[in-house]
């Protein structure tokens, strides 16, 4: 999904939002920095396996997913990280790694780590490692409907 595509998709559903752009960064905590943004702010998504099925995982750019807690809170046995090779055909118009936390758009079931609640509003990668989506974590959560459960923590 281009920026083009997500934008389309925002403007349909006359959802107010900035586009940020920002110098090149791969990992979410640098482009927090790229951007000006705290950290916390920044939505990063962690594609998962639960149970050999793609799911998106988003949350704070400073958390990192506790697959223990994961597999608890699903109820499950299975859950893994997903490698790029597994998900990158997934997601063909977005850089790899840099896919908006849509997954919706994609039959894709979504887990909001309940700490990125704490925010107004989020930002989040808009298919490339050089532009942000910032809209209200109200509308995020409208449009998406994700699971919202705890599954995160703090990264050291």
């Amino acid at each position: 999904m281009p920026v083009k595509k997500l934008k389309e998709y925002l403007d349909q559903n006359s959802i107010k939002y900035r586009t940020i752009t920002h110098s090149t960064a791969y990992t979410a905590q640098q482009i927090a920095a790229s951007a000006h943004i705290p950290g916390k702010e920044v939505a990063k998504t962690v594609m998962v396996k639960i149970d050999d099925r793609m799911a998106m995982t988003v949350l704070p750019a400073s958390y990192k997913v506790d697959f223990d807690l994961l597999k608890q809170v699903v109820g499950t046995k299975n859950v893994e990280l997903a490698t790029e090779r597994e998900f990158k055909d997934l997601f063909p118009e977005c850089e790899i790694g840099a896919m908006p936390p849509f997954g919706n758009l994609y039959d894709m079931d979504v887990y909001v780590a309940e700490s990125l609640l704490e925010d107004e509003e989020i930002a989040f990668n808009a298919g490339s490692h050089t532009e942000l989506i910032k809209l209200s974590m109200k509308d995020y959560a409208k449009l998406v409907k994700p699971k919202v459960l705890k599954f995160s923590s703090k990264a050291p």
